[in-house]
């Protein structure tokens, strides 16, 4: 098994994780609707951590749950974990085994919480620390870079966000999920083909805004390890305070931009950014006059809900780090430093 190859597996792992952990997804929603819940405060690392900037605009968007990200130190090295009541304390993670999401979770659950973790591994610390287990059924992830895992856990989360919505559109939109990601992964060659014009990027910005904050975030992490490129995420909002003043010209900047509530604000900057600055834009979106802009634009299938476009415009962006892995001639199965689990404190 090897990356390109769990890429190339998440539409059917999407399919098996929506069918086999709906009715787990609704006793969890029921659980949380029993409990005074008043916020959500999540602990994640890493790519889990990207998962958790969905949640956030997700649960807030479509639950009308606030979300705060935990600083896990506070609960290990500091040992001044902050007050919890009404809170929702999830841990994600895709093996389990971090002891300082663990600790959050086990904080949770000393202070009377309702806890939940997403995760890979049922049997992980984090799933015997927590009361309610989703497990995101993605199998084995060998590659050192996680793809599966991420996809499955933005789909966790949304079915989760269905479920406390009690939304039966939402369901039949999440069902289409899977299709939209085989659709994308078509285009595995083109984007393997337009790389070879990016082996010598030493540094880029990435940029996202609203649900897919997260996918700028992810795309640059996958960028940084693989690729061992300089990548610097950012909101399209905040990229104009200040950061926008790196763009020269042939600076390569990569954004993710279909259509919703924040594409005109998204077509507005790379508008800029390739007139005035004149910037070299991959830019991956299911809008014409967006992917016109782009030096190397990237199709998004038609027809994808916003909230769900973060699953789906992440594997192009993941084919693309893969594609660029090799164009430098790096090995993408050992990326250097890094192992596939981390354990942090």
């Amino acid at each position: 098994m090897t990356l390109q190859s769990e890429i190339f597996e998440q539409p059917e792992r999407l399919a098996y994780l929506l069918h086999s952990q709906r009715e787990t997804v609704e006793k969890i929603a029921a659980a949380i609707r029993q409990s005074d819940i008043h916020y959500v405060f999540l602990a994640a690392r890493g790519t889990s951590d990207n998962a958790g900037r969905y949640a956030n605009y997700l649960w807030g968007a479509q639950n009308q749950l606030p979300l705060a990200l935990a600083t896990p130190s506070l609960f290990t090295y500091y040992n001044r974990p902050p007050k919890l009541d009404g809170a929702l304390v999830v841990g994600v993670s895709q093996s389990g085994q971090s002891p300082d999401i663990v600790s959050v979770i086990e904080e949770g659950r000393r202070q009377g919480c309702l806890t939940l973790s997403i995760t890979n591994e049922p049997d992980s610390p984090l799933a015997r620390a927590a009361d309610l287990v989703l497990d995101i059924q993605a199998g084995d992830e060998k590659a050192v870079a996680a793809t599966k895992t991420y996809t499955t856990e933005l789909l966790a989360i949304a079915m989760l966000s269905a479920a406390l919505a009690d939304d039966k559109t939402h369901w039949r939109e999440l069902g289409k999920v899977s299709g939209w990601a085989e659709r994308v992964l078509k285009q595995d060659v083109p984007i393997s083909h337009l790389t070879e014009r990016y082996r010598f990027m030493r540094q880029c910005v990435v940029l996202g805004r609203g649900f897919n904050y997260c996918t700028a975030f992810e795309w640059a992490l996958k960028l940084k390890e693989l690729t061992y490129t300089v990548a610097e995420p950012y909101s399209s909002a905040d990229f104009q305070h200040g950061p926008i003043a790196m763009v020269e010209g042939g600076f390569p900047v990569l954004a993710v931009a279909p259509r919703g509530k924040v594409f005109d604000s998204m077509q507005e900057m790379l508008g800029r950014l390739r007139g005035d600055q004149l910037a070299e834009l991959v830019i991956i979106s299911d809008d014409k006059g967006a992917l016109s802009l782009a030096q190397s634009p990237i199709q998004l299938p038609d027809g994808i809900p916003e909230w769900l476009t973060p699953i789906v415009s992440i594997i192009p962006a993941q084919l693309f780090a893969y594609h660029l892995t090799r164009a430098k001639g790096i090995n993408p199965e050992k990326p250097r430093t890094i192992g596939k689990v981390t354990e942090t404190y």
